[in-house]
């Protein structure tokens, strides 16, 4: 049954109302303000016919109490005062429509059946979006692409068991979100998520990062301090860019994995864990097992379940979804006003092939959303590098000139340097650009610098 609330400040008008629509819907009738607002916040009401004054009572200040009380309930204003500013004002507040005085009881019954239509739609939208989200949408991972579809099963399918995942992909796209969903929709969920980027920090510290350390184990040890895997016990311990770790410190991880034990620095004694440890890389191991720079016994120790995440430019279905999400996210987050795209903007998106993947994506659409006026992203408010995308060169053999003659190994140099100087010597910019990680960035400055 429909439940209706009726506030209005005469008594006449309250019966009235009552006796017109009590054999059709289960109808409450109050002249009382405080009265109305208590039968609001114990009681369910799909309609509220709301007089625009109450005695001294502003109607439009009732109004918004009760929509933060029930936001789903319509609010039908009843006024003698039908001037435009006060029904702007009221719609503007929430008020679903306004009906003058004297009622016409046609006119308000047609005004019910609209506002209980709106509100199945409303539910209905609402049904399908939840929907959409199961179906498209992974803890903070969304898309609807067969390529997703299969990383979400795939999460499916380990959350609850302790089996080592390997995530494996480019830079940005995603793996840390997915050891994220792992661990928190799995039976994990209620311990702690420790992650360690292998890539960014010292190999020095990176020892004394994961395994702890005594007080006096080295210069300045002045207390004694856990580990990260310590501090994952009963969680998870998320290695990212695992491809980096240093190869000294590989076989004291291969250990630590094979027993479920951890020594801190300076110490004697094991302590034992349950940790589960998934790793990630966006390096290519068996290569770097094939060049020695990665123990093939842990990459077997790690890799029992790989979950690769594809490129932005193999999934450009999910796009739609991932630039939704992404404007509903800053919206949400950082206050920003929602924006559209244009269908020259769009274009030029879906065109673009991303090198940066998600992550570059996320950037390009909070700086539009930042820089664009009005509410939409047109062309202009893009990256640079996005305007170029749609343009098409007039001789593509001409730019290949400067490139015939040299190495491969010239040729990755003079990339990357290029690469460098358009970033503005930003190293971080530069390797998410590239899909390689810092660390190799760096390393590969270093060896051009000693050539």
């Amino acid at each position: 049954m429909i439940n209706i609330l009726i506030l209005d400040d005469e008594q006449a008008i309250c019966s009235s109302l009552t006796f017109a629509l009590e054999d059709d819907y289960n109808v409450t009738a109050t002249t009382e303000p405080q009265e109305a607002l208590s039968l609001v916040e114990h009681s369910v009401y799909q309609i509220c016919l709301l007089d625009l004054k109450i005695g001294n009572t502003d109607g439009v200040d009732v109004l918004k109490q009760f929509k933060q009380l029930q936001p789903a309930m319509e609010v039908i204003m009843i006024t003698a005062y039908g001037t435009i500013e006060t029904s702007v004002a009221a719609l503007q507040n929430g008020a679903f429509s306004y009906v003058t005085k004297p009622v016409n009881m046609d006119e308000l019954k047609a005004n019910i059946e609209k506002a209980l239509k709106y509100k199945e739609l409303n539910q209905q939208v609402e049904y399908l979006s939840k929907e959409l989200q199961k179906k498209y949408r992974y803890e903070e991972m969304v898309g609807q692409s067969e390529e997703m579809q299969k990383v979400f099963s795939l999460v499916d399918k380990v959350k609850e068991v302790d089996t080592n995942v390997l995530i494996t992909g480019e830079s940005g796209t995603g793996k840390e979100l997915i050891a994220r969903a792992i661990h928190y929709s799995g039976k994990r969920a209620k311990g702690p998520l420790e992650i360690v980027n292998c890539a960014a920090i010292p190999e020095q510290l990176l020892e004394s990062e994961l395994f702890g350390y005594e007080k006096g184990a080295f210069t300045g040890a002045v207390s004694p301090k856990p580990g990260k895997f310590e501090l994952a016990n009963k969680g998870t311990l998320f290695l990212d860019e695992i491809g980096d770790m240093p190869h000294s410190l590989q076989a004291k991880l291969l250990r630590i994995l094979q027993t479920k034990e951890v020594t801190r620095l300076g110490s004697n004694e094991t302590k034992t864990l349950d940790v589960r440890v998934i790793a990630a890389t966006n390096l290519d191991l068996e290569k770097e097992m094939e060049e020695g720079n990665f123990r093939e016994d842990l990459y077997f120790r790690l890799n029992v379940i790989e979950i690769h995440t594809p490129p932005l430019r193999d999934r450009k279905s999910d796009l739609p979804f991932l630039i939704n999400y992404l404007i509903d996210k800053n919206h949400r987050e950082l206050g920003l006003p929602r924006k559209t795209l244009t269908k020259e903007a769009e274009a030029r998106m879906t065109a673009y092939d991303y090198p940066g993947n998600i992550r570059e994506l996320a950037n390009i659409i909070e700086a539009s959303m930042v820089f664009a006026e009005g509410d939409e992203i047109g062309v202009s408010d893009l990256p640079g590098s996005m305007k170029r995308s749609g343009k098409q060169r007039a001789n593509p053999s001409a730019s290949l000139q400067p490139f015939i003659g040299l190495t491969v190994k010239e040729l990755e140099k003079q990339f990357i340097l290029t690469n460098l100087e358009h970033q503005g010597g930003h190293k971080k910019n530069t390797a998410l650009a590239l899909g390689i990680s810092e660390r190799s960035l760096r390393d590969k400055l270093k060896q051009y610098e000693q050539d």
